[in-house]
């Protein structure tokens, strides 16, 4: 699996509320842990409304498209579509690779739910 595709999915699990923020110090910097502190209060990856998968588990969502591009040496730009049972959600990330050559994340976005009776998205980002 793709360095931007494993963010992906261990963003998703902070996103959801299945794994605490602080699970991802290691694994950020910069502003994208304190962007991570606001958005993930709200659990704004989750599964509209009250479904169950089987076993009666809330249903989690599922990471449906994870494409990254390169933006500089060391440097990954990568968006991600996440199907969220009746909608689909957007978020953005940057990895940028460190001394040590692990990646980190620099920065998070996520596209907003509609509002209701509009179309419209935008940055959830601060």
């Amino acid at each position: 699996m793709p360095p931007h595709e494993l963010f992906a999915e261990q963003l998703l699990s902070v996103l959801t509320g299945e794994r605490p923020v602080h699970w991802m110090l290691g694994r950020t910097v910069g502003e994208a842990y304190e962007q991570l502190i606001q958005l993930a209060p709200a659990n704004p990856l989750r599964v509209a409304g009250n479904a169950l998968r089987t076993g009666g588990r809330p249903a989690r969502p599922v990471l449906r498209r994870c494409e990254g591009r390169p933006l500089r040496p060391g440097v990954v730009e990568a968006y991600a579509c996440v199907d969220c049972g009746d909608r689909v959600r957007a978020m953005a990330f940057r990895l940028e690779q460190g001394e040590d050559r692990r990646g980190r994340c620099a920065a998070v976005e996520l596209g907003a739910p509609p509002r209701a009776g509009s179309a419209q998205h935008a940055s959830a980002r601060p």
